[in-house]
């Protein structure tokens, strides 16, 4: 077994069930397998895998299979259950479930000694029509699949794909479309369309400075300060934010990427536990975008974060049930943010976001996080702590 620093084991064996097959959730089942291998672990999500939801940009060039990992594979490699169900948590329940130690999944009741709410964020939603994509789509199926489906693509005449959105989600899926199309010698022309007046706006100033190069010498049309109303036919309906007016540009296709929206944030001590009416919850914990921790790390809603924050859990939920019971504080800062610009170029920043890194160098950098990630989800974890 891997030594964990204050952690000396009782007689016990604990009974944990995670809610939510994500980044944050794999990241506390892997950490709670690492260090006690025989923890009894239930996993609960309405899915049946677990999908690398950062990627879904390169099934323009890969499989969808190749970002999936069936929970049958994972029950089998950890030892662990995976029911697939949906969880309803409100402030009333997670007390009930504190008191109680078991929730009720369909007709089974689940006892517990720990829970752990690691769910993510949903894509904010607007109005869908035949020629409109969300992210929820490229969940389904690869991107050449989606492109010719919704376009008539042997057809001489140009296509218009707009993408709304110019946060990471929208940008990686922008250059994504463009290498494709120019591999598959496809005539369309691109749009980026974004509510700001500039692009990446969480990240430094170069970010927006190197993506607008990019855009020009691709020549992909930037329409800045433009609010998304909806799609009507081949047209995109916009508002200029700055004086109000409506306007609509040609669209035969547009990707939707209008960030998260979380249906319930849930806020947690600086260990990672749930607190409700400014009660701590101590055997209920919270991870993922769902959560705001009460300290000094980060809360951004990435997988960076969520990763972090799982594996914190974990170990804190073995310290807890633990002799000593010493936890350990939620204190991880971003360490650095690589956005991919197609798959030869990448822009982002390391160790600190003045310092920032383009091309290949860049590239280099999320290839060994992403390995990273590959290896913690066949047990093999080297983040350091």
């Amino acid at each position: 077994m891997a030594l964990l620093p204050f952690y000396i084991p009782g007689k016990k064996r604990i009974k944990v069930v995670i809610a939510g097959g994500g980044y944050a959730g794999l990241a506390a089942l892997t950490t709670l397998k690492r260090f006690a291998p025989d923890t009894d672990i239930t996993l609960i999500d309405p899915g049946d895998r677990h999908l690398k939801i950062t990627h879904l940009h390169e099934t323009f060039r890969y499989p969808l299979s190749d970002l999936e990992v069936p929970f049958s594979i994972l029950e089998e490699r950890f030892g662990c259950r995976h029911i697939e169900a949906s969880l309803t948590i409100t402030d009333e329940l997670l007390q009930q479930w504190q008191d109680n130690r078991y929730l009720a999944v369909d007709d089974e009741f689940i006892e517990f000694d720990y829970l752990i709410i690691a769910m993510g964020a949903e894509s904010r939603q607007a109005e869908l029509t035949g020629n409109v994509l969300t992210l929820q789509h490229f969940m389904q199926k690869t991107g050449p699949e989606l492109l010719f489906e919704c376009l008539k693509i042997n057809e001489q005449k140009q296509r218009i794909i707009s993408v709304v959105g110019a946060g990471a989600t929208g940008i990686q899926f922008l250059f994504e479309i463009r290498q494709f199309l120019s591999r598959q010698k496809i005539n369309a022309q691109l749009q980026l369309i974004y509510s700001g007046d500039r692009v990446l706006t969480q990240f430094p100033q170069g970010f927006d400075t190197y993506v607008q190069s990019c855009m020009q010498d691709m020549r992909i049309k930037g329409v800045p300060n433009a609010r998304y109303h909806g799609q009507a036919g081949d047209q995109i309906q916009l508002e200029d934010k700055q004086t109000g007016q409506l306007f609509e540009l040609p669209s035969d296709l547009t990707l939707l990427f209008l960030g998260k929206k979380q249906k319930m944030i849930m806020s947690a001590n600086l260990f990672g536990q749930a607190v409700v009416s400014k009660q701590t919850l101590n055997n209920i914990f919270i991870a993922g975008d769902c959560s705001v921790y009460e300290s000094l790390g980060s809360n951004v809603q990435s997988a960076q974060s969520a990763v972090r924050k799982g594996k914190l859990v974990g170990r804190n939920i073995l310290r807890h049930s633990g002799l000593l019971a010493i936890l350990e504080p939620y204190l991880h800062h971003d360490i650095g943010y690589v956005v991919n610009l197609g798959p030869v170029d990448a822009v982002g920043w390391l160790v600190t976001e003045g310092n920032i890194v383009t091309g290949i160098p860049a590239l280099t950098i999320k290839e060994l996080v992403e390995a990273q990630y590959d290896l913690l989800l066949r047990g093999i974890d080297t983040y350091v702590v």
